[in-house]
């Protein structure tokens, strides 16, 4: 009888002890252009720090290099299927150069603090099919260029599905009421991102996506279109080093855009 109640106790026990083992649900957005479903769990937060983003546009008349450094995200749980996110720029960096007169302008700023608040509808750890409905506003704390100088508000829906165990589509789509270039008003934006993640290893995840962002901002409406490819490698089970590399597929869009950086959860 005591082998017996040992046998059954131990069998209770260790699916509990591998679950502790496994510790909180760890899922950063980085490096994607994208976002899933998945939501920190209560008790917990999620750091997702650039170390440094660089972006370059070069047009016939003009180089523009925005630099953005120390730009994060913090994702805090309050429900097993919801968390608050905030998220800022501390600082950035923007320089132009005139082609035609070799004149300089540059500019640096802190950027604009954005709130927001994911509810996941199905699947929170994002595992199978996943989605999430996800509101927030942006405060003006910055100023132009790096911040709009004006409040916006916006509206994402991300959805994932797991198409194998090691393959993964990633859908987002998000609605915008943006600020107007002149920080005057706000516009319609609409960006769609497609994209398929697949795990190379357990530590190891990359990324192919497509963004395509239509802006009806009053100064000119723009169309612009990105390929990206991203890496990500978790050395531990809630940290994670990352790399990303954007490539402008037309003339609205910025030609290149490197980003690293990692996350952390605690």
């Amino acid at each position: 009888m005591k082998t017996i109640l040992t046998v059954a106790l131990l069998g209770v026990a260790a699916p509990a002890l591998a679950q502790a083992d496994d510790g909180p649900r760890f899922c950063p957005n980085r490096p994607s252009l994208g976002e899933s479903g998945c939501t920190t769990e209560p008790g917990h937060v999620q750091f997702e720090v650039s170390a440094v983003d660089w972006t370059k546009d070069e047009t016939a008349d003009s180089r523009e290099d925005t630099v953005l450094v120390g730009d994060f995200q913090a994702r805090f749980g309050l429900t097993r299927s919801a968390e608050l996110q905030v998220a800022w720029t501390p600082y950035g960096h923007d320089r132009v150069r005139d082609k035609a007169t070799g004149l300089i302008s540059s500019a640096g700023r802190v950027g604009d603090v954005q709130i927001g608040l994911r509810q996941n509808l199905r699947h929170p750890d994002g595992k199978g099919l996943s989605f999430a409905i996800e509101p927030s506003v942006t405060l003006p704390v910055g100023r132009q260029p790096i911040g709009a100088g004006t409040w916006g508000a916006g509206l994402v829906v991300p959805v994932t599905y797991d198409l194998t165990d090691a393959l993964n589509l990633q859908l987002t789509n998000d609605v915008e009421a943006a600020p107007d270039e002149d920080g005057a008003g706000r516009h319609l934006l609409v960006n769609e991102v497609l994209g398929l993640g697949l795990d190379v290893s357990d530590k190891v995840t990359l990324n192919a996506e497509v963004q395509v962002t239509r802006d009806a901002d009053p100064a000119g409406h723009e169309t612009r279109a990105v390929a990206a490819g991203s890496v990500a490698w978790q050395p531990f089970k809630r940290f994670q080093l990352d790399a990303l590399v954007g490539v402008g597929l037309n003339c609205d869009t910025p030609d290149l855009e490197l980003l690293t950086g990692g996350a952390i959860e605690f």
